[in-house]
């Protein structure tokens, strides 16, 4: 069986290249199961925030951390547990990851980690009230998710989604407490869920192997 593309949406503060490095792990763990494809988002962040503790190649997208949408527009910063009326930057997300798919697709998945796991929660509602007619996910896998807590996100949580979903998280998130993430379990139809004893990053222990791959193996 070929592995099923699956279309990776990094956290806030990371870009592509680094949360390749970060899922190194999962990779190894999935081969032969799933290819993996990352894409970066299109904000930098402002300077000082937005360097990456890692040598760059040179270009924006390896050496600047990124950000897919800020809950406060005016200083370009964005926090899960920030109220909001209006974010600023998630039609340019969403067009960046429109054009992802028109140029590198069509994936099979789509997976997002804190921040981008939020967007893909958005993309699936755009996808199931075809808003968006190029995306086709046939299933989404969500670590460490939640809700934005902007109000004008509030309509990507207003039906259950029928797409299947898998949600990971860490019960020892200092990040987004998994609280947060079990918050966003109704806005899915039958969610398969894995939780995991650490903290907040990608699990990609063998003890999870399965659990990954019970999942996926129903889209190959």
């Amino acid at each position: 069986m070929a592995p099923v593309r699956v279309l990776c949406v990094h956290g806030y503060r990371q870009n592509g290249a680094s949360f390749r490095e970060k899922t190194g792990a999962l990779r190894k763990l999935l081969k032969n199961k799933a290819e993996l494809f990352y894409v970066n988002a299109p904000h930098l962040l402002v300077q000082g925030e937005g360097e990456l503790n890692r040598e760059g190649d040179g270009t924006d997208g390896n050496r600047y951390a990124r950000g897919w949408w800020f809950s406060d527009p005016v200083a370009r910063t964005f926090s899960a547990q920030q109220p909001c009326e209006r974010g600023a930057g998630l039609d340019e997300s969403v067009a960046a990851l429109r054009q992802a798919v028109r140029q590198d697709g069509p994936f099979d998945g789509v997976l997002g980690f804190s921040q981008g796991a939020a967007l893909v929660a958005m993309l699936c509602a755009l996808q199931e009230s075809n808003a968006e007619p190029d995306f086709a996910f046939r299933f989404a896998i969500l670590v460490a998710a939640f809700r934005s807590a902007c109000v004008q996100h509030l309509r990507f949580y207003s039906s259950p989604l029928q797409i299947p979903s898998m949600h990971v998280f860490g019960l020892e998130d200092g990040v987004i407490p998994a609280d947060m993430s079990r918050d966003l379990l109704s806005v899915f139809r039958e969610p398969y869920v894995l939780t995991h004893t650490g903290g907040h990053f990608v699990p990609a222990a063998s003890t999870h192997k399965q659990s990954y791959q019970n999942f996926l193996e129903r889209f190959q």
